[in-house]
């Protein structure tokens, strides 16, 4: 047990001797690397302070190159998540999840990245004269991240989607008029008399949080 110790320090005293900079978590992680060519590397965590009325955070994710990759998480500086965000060549790739501070989903967002090494993009289009038969396009893009995908916006209070909205590389496909949609319509009459019975009560006050049943994020 002692070799395997001493074994194991010396690989973390050599990994560290390749960073120029890194901090040590409580945890006798090392976090927040910086390489010798001043990259970011690994596991960071950020903080920042509340600021001209804008309210503080902290994010916890992977570096890789100095750039966002994976999954980053976002707390406020009471300590409940807010925000599930994705990352792909430093930029916003797939499902974006935001949440109240009692940890009720609020919206989800869609975005897909571009390697900034290739452009280009493969995309299959639908033939506009020709019903069911679809064509290979290659694309530029021209910037490095885009709304791509379903976006949702739920009521916190019951778990509805208010709103959907779908983007085809960053261009609206079906543009809200900020009214809730016909799907939205749909579900909210199909809402059980018990729920719409808590809603009409508990209008105007202060939130209740409601147990669902639900156990995770």
């Amino acid at each position: 047990m002692r070799y395997i110790f001493i074994l194991f320090l010396c690989m973390s005293v050599k990994s560290q001797a390749q960073l120029k900079d890194f901090m040590i978590s409580v945890n006798g992680d090392t976090l927040n690397r910086i390489d010798h060519s001043d990259k970011k590397q690994g596991p960071w965590v950020i903080h920042v302070d509340e600021l001209r009325g804008e309210p503080g955070f902290e994010e916890e994710g992977y570096f890789f190159d100095d750039k966002r990759e994976g999954t980053w998480r976002k707390y406020n500086l009471l300590g409940d998540l807010i925000a599930l965000e994705n990352y792909k060549w430093g930029e916003k790739d797939g499902k974006q999840q935001y949440f109240t501070k009692m940890g009720d989903l609020i919206r989800e967002e869609s975005w897909r990245a571009t390697n900034p090494e290739n452009p280009y993009d493969t995309l299959q289009v639908p033939d506009p004269e020709v019903p069911n038969k679809w064509e290979t396009k290659i694309i530029k893009v021209e910037v490095a991240s885009v709304a791509h995908g379903a976006w949702k916006y739920y009521d916190p209070n019951t778990g509805f989607i208010t709103k959907e909205e779908n983007y085809f590389f960053g261009q609206l496909d079906k543009p809200s008029s900020g009214t809730i949609t016909a799907g939205a319509e749909k579900k909210a009459a199909e809402k059980p008399k018990a729920v719409l019975d808590w809603e009409k009560k508990n209008t105007g006050k202060k939130k209740v949080r409601v147990r669902d049943g639900s156990t995770g994020y």
